[in-house]
């Protein structure tokens, strides 16, 4: 770790939880953050997890107190997504580094559709039994924990979208359940790429401090204002982060 890479990640780690803790998708900021400062691939997003890992349990905490995330429903889900996690990071570390950057420029246009499509986070809510809302979010959360391993970025926002979507939630209750199980997957990539010896853990707890400070914040915003903060935040980061990944990947 040296001044110059905190310069660049930390600003940014801060502006990724800030957008983590309202829609997820914050990856999509502080993944790019650490490979810009010279970070390698497979450490990138080993450490990317620390500092993701801190922050999304700062805002689950805050969800929580303010009444936006039933555990009982939460823990079916929160299991699913750390199997699928750790199935996820574990194929990543077999991958060679250069794949990631083409997975990136692949999938922010790909996000950027779904959370611009009209009324992708405004359904409206659907009473259902418990078992039907378990494997219904069990579903999803094992899908994107599978993601949130292999690569993360984003990992949120699909699991914000599919709660909404599918599993037919109010979006300030779906945020919530989807920061805990979002925090579930994260901590189960943690292990992973820790066990494998893929984390620079002092950058990552350094950069985790500016983390915890953007995911309190938009925590908060989240409470206040609902869904109508989401869509214009992402789709503004998205369209920076694309042009910018293109513009390394062509030039």
């Amino acid at each position: 770790m040296d001044l110059m890479q905190l310069l660049v990640v930390c600003p940014l780690v801060f502006l990724g939880g800030l957008v983590d803790a309202i829609a997820g998708g914050g990856g999509l900021i502080t993944l790019p953050a650490y490979l810009m400062a010279g970070v390698p691939p497979h450490v990138a997003i080993g450490t990317n997890k620390i500092s993701a890992s801190l922050g999304t349990l700062v805002s689950t905490y805050r969800f929580w107190r303010n009444g936006f995330i039933d555990l009982k429903l939460a823990s079916v889900p929160s299991a699913a997504a750390f199997a699928g996690s750790v199935i996820g990071a574990s194929i990543a570390l077999l991958l060679p580094p250069e794949i990631f950057q083409v997975i990136l420029l692949v999938l922010l246009p790909f996000v950027a559709a779904l959370v611009l499509r009209p009324r992708t986070l405004e359904p409206v809510p659907v009473e259902m039994s418990l078992n039907r809302r378990w494997a219904i979010l069990s579903l999803c959360a094992f899908a994107c924990g599978a993601y949130d391993g292999f690569y993360g970025p984003g990992a949120g926002t699909f699991m914000l979208i599919l709660f909404t979507a599918v599993g037919r939630m109010a979006v300030r209750d779906a945020a919530g359940e989807m920061k805990c199980t979002n925090f579930s997957s994260g901590l189960a990539a943690l292990v992973t790429f820790a066990c494998a010896g893929q984390i620079d853990w002092l950058l990552g707890i350094v950069a985790g401090v500016f983390g915890i400070l953007g995911n309190y914040i938009g925590a908060g915003l989240v409470v206040k204002n609902g869904s109508r903060i989401v869509r214009p935040i992402i789709a503004v980061v998205l369209s920076i982060l694309f042009a910018k990944t293109a513009w390394d990947y062509f030039f």
